[in-house]
């Protein structure tokens, strides 16, 4: 068996791996860079020649127009995918109803009203007689 006296402890342990992390640390690190002092040089000024000046006194009106990229076909029918989609975008009458919650609310409501409309009398009829019986101290039959 191992003698419990040459086992490190611990401490030992932790301190050792804090130790090797440590210079892991020092060594991964680079030496922070010292900035220079240096004055910065002014840049010269760019010499542009008078035809790379781009002036914007042209009427727009003399260009002659550029020619569409699609076709009319494409542009119609693009046109009328978009019409339909926005047709389908509903704006909510009650704020939250937008959500998946509310789509989900909104779906339920009819089924839960025919639910109730069947069940609730006789529930509510069944729950007063049970609260009357105990009240009263009579065996509900």
């Amino acid at each position: 068996m191992a003698d419990k006296a040459t086992e490190p402890s611990m401490e030992e342990i932790l301190s050792s791996i804090k130790m090797i992390i440590a210079e892991d640390n020092a060594k991964a690190a680079p030496a922070p860079r010292q900035r220079s002092r240096a004055e910065p040089q002014p840049i010269a000024p760019a010499k542009v020649s008078p035809e790379a000046v781009l002036e914007l006194t042209d009427d727009i009106a003399d260009t002659p127009p550029a020619s569409p990229i699609v076709s009319p076909d494409a542009l119609a029918a693009s046109r009328q995918a978009l019409s339909n989609l926005s047709r389908l975008i509903v704006k909510p009458e009650i704020a939250g109803s937008d959500t998946l919650e509310g789509l989900v609310r909104e779906m339920l409501k009819p089924m839960l009203k025919d639910w109730l409309d069947a069940h609730l009398p006789a529930l509510v009829e069944r729950v007063v007689a049970q609260e009357v019986a105990r009240i009263t101290g009579q065996d509900p039959a």
